[in-house]
């Protein structure tokens, strides 16, 4: 069958089916792709009925968005299983590739081909982080993202009683909802991809930043908690691949990019003035939570029967772990006043600062880390030589201002056009539709987007079945210990029931991994299985509505459907 899609942009129509992190970061379009399909998607609508999010309306916008984060964080679970999507190769990515990018640069920027990060990331040892240490031939996973559908749909596999997904599936979801449920403009949403992480940075307030299924604040990030300590991650460890906006794209590698160059220094000003602020006491104590072993620099002061006490600050430290309280968020006293008496010293300390000293200078004067001159005077109140050292100084400054890897537009891009999406979170769903349907001759993105929509009454079959027939492992690996006979009686007696609506449809393997499916979707199914027992064998799959007949070599099979749709499939 030949295809309406132009044959050198067949590999990047039909990555919209599969969504591998290779995929994304080889074409960059498909990132917001999937945030319209998800925009496009009832299932999000659906959640606008939910007594969860009654009275939403009357709250702000950052009110609106912990609403939200509460909601996700009860319906979906993290998943990082890198078998859920089957196995690949290195050399067969790399060759399907090699039209698009270099060895090197794609080894340099992907975990599944060498990639591990900076120093920390050795040190951490991110390869068994993310159980990538298994792969270390040339068989790697695929690593792919899902859909909305595809992540409620994990509630069907054993092990999950809730939906789930990968750090993009969760970034694209969190986008959609943001726009759909919380009315937050796309103007105001920006998509962040990382080689080993994908999160949002959302303009409201002083900021919010996406991380998986959890939000940090401004006033979070700087806290100091392990928790926040892992939502770092990306941003202070990595180099930021790609930035997806509304008005298009921006990828360090790439010479071109079709963000709008306005939109995108605006998001960059935002994202620096989040990762920065003035050392003052709070930001002072969470430093110190975060780097323990600077703690011994310090002490507290506190009046005991009417007499000054001194404790150090790690034995405070140690006791805020099981404490409602914490230091620099509330009254100290009332923390201090939890501490055994005999944790206490009379006298001072040797050679530590008095911090409830240190609080009274920070009162009056706050201190910005980009100015070197507040820095040293900053330092004439910390004489304790070994927090006087380089390393302390340096990790105080980088902990009040981060200056994140963003691809440069300065000099290093050419810009080739933005293309806004004129769409506002306060048209209905099929006003959507059918604004993105009349863009698609102009704009790559709204085309693709109803691609990993999966909408087979609005878009060529042939990247569609290229994706099912090519890059579905986990049914062919399922179906290995059965008979072709074996197979589809197994495929029958699921559930004839797809995860997706109308006329959209599931790829091979999410018929396997959620055991259920159309009849057109089943024969697919059927089809890469046989296919791949069979590689000599056509495959001719015919539907005329509720009427499926599909025969790959001698093996004919007739199916029945629900989703009406119309066309054929041949393999030439």
């Amino acid at each position: 069958m030949k295809s309406a899609v132009p044959a050198a942009q067949l590999e990047k129509y039909s990555s919209a089916s599969t969504l591998s992190d290779m995929e994304i970061f080889i074409f960059p379009e498909l990132l917001y792709a999937l945030t319209l399909a998800n925009i496009l998607s009832p299932r999000i609508w659906s959640w606008r009925d939910d007594p969860w999010f009654a009275g939403l309306a009357k709250l702000n916008p950052y009110r609106r968005i912990l609403r939200l984060k509460q909601f996700v964080i009860d319906h979906y679970q993290f998943n990082l299983d890198l078998d859920t999507w089957g196995l690949t190769t290195k050399e067969r990515e790399l060759r399907r590739f090699r039209p698009f990018m270099d060895e090197a640069t794609i080894a340099r920027s992907n975990a599944l081909f060498g990639y591990e990060g900076d120093r920390y990331y050795f040190d951490l040892d991110i390869r068994r982080h993310f159980g990538l240490e298994k792969y270390d031939s040339d068989i790697i996973p695929y690593w792919k993202t899902e859909t909305v559908e595809a992540m409620d749909a994990f509630r069907y596999r054993d092990g999950y009683s809730i939906g789930a997904g990968e750090c993009v599936s969760l970034s694209t979801l969190y986008a959609a909802a943001m726009f759909i449920v919380c009315g937050i403009p796309l103007d105001d949403i920006f998509l962040m991809a990382t080689p080993l992480h994908s999160q949002n940075f959302i303009l409201a307030g002083d900021g919010v930043l996406t991380n998986n299924r959890r939000l940090v604040t401004k006033a979070m990030w700087f806290n100091g908690t392990e928790l926040t300590q892992k939502a770092q991650r990306a941003l202070r460890h990595e180099q930021v691949t790609i930035v997806a906006h509304h008005t298009g794209w921006i990828h360090v590698v790439y010479p071109e990019a079709t963000i709008d160059p306005a939109a995108y220094r605006r998001f960059g000003a935002a994202l620096r003035a989040f990762l920065t602020t003035d050392l003052t006491m709070p930001v002072m104590t969470a430093f110190l939570r975060q780097y323990p072993e600077r703690q011994r620099c310090f002490q507290f002061r506190h009046a005991l029967h009417g007499q000054d006490h001194f404790i150090p600050a790690e034995t405070v430290y140690s006791y805020e772990r099981g404490s409602a309280l914490k230091v620099g968020t509330g009254p100290l006293g009332k923390l201090l006043d939890e501490i055994d008496e005999d944790e206490f010293f009379t006298a001072p300390i040797e050679e530590r600062v008095i911090l409830n000293d240190l609080e009274e200078f920070f009162r009056k004067t706050p201190v910005d880390m980009s100015d070197s001159a507040q820095v040293e005077r900053l330092m004439e109140q910390l004489p304790c030589r070994h927090f006087r050292g380089f390393d302390s100084v340096r990790e105080l400054i980088a902990f009040a201002r981060l200056e994140p890897r963003l691809p440069d537009c300065e000099t290093a891009k050419t810009f080739a056009g933005a293309r806004p999406l004129p769409l506002r979170p306060d048209m209905a769903r099929e006003e959507i539709r059918d604004r993105l349907e009349s863009l698609r001759a102009e704009n790559p993105v709204a085309d693709l987007a109803f691609y990993a929509y999966r909408d087979l009454s609005r878009t060529d079959w042939a990247p569609f079945f290229k994706a099912a027939l090519e890059r579905s492992p986990v049914s062919i690996a399922g179906a290995q210990p059965l008979g072709n006979r074996e197979v589809e009686a197994q495929l029958r007696g699921w559930p004839e029931e797809s995860i997706y609506d109308g006329a959209r449809a599931a790829q091979p393997d999410e018929v396997w991994n959620y055991r259920r499916g159309d009849g057109f979707e089943k024969a697919l199914c059927l089809a890469n299985i046989l296919r791949a027992r069979h590689p000599e064998s056509a495959v001719e799959l015919i539907a005329e509505g509720p009427d499926i007949q599909l025969k790959v070599g001698d093996h004919t099979s007739h199916w029945r459907s629900a989703k009406n749709l119309r066309g054929e499939y041949r393999t030439e």
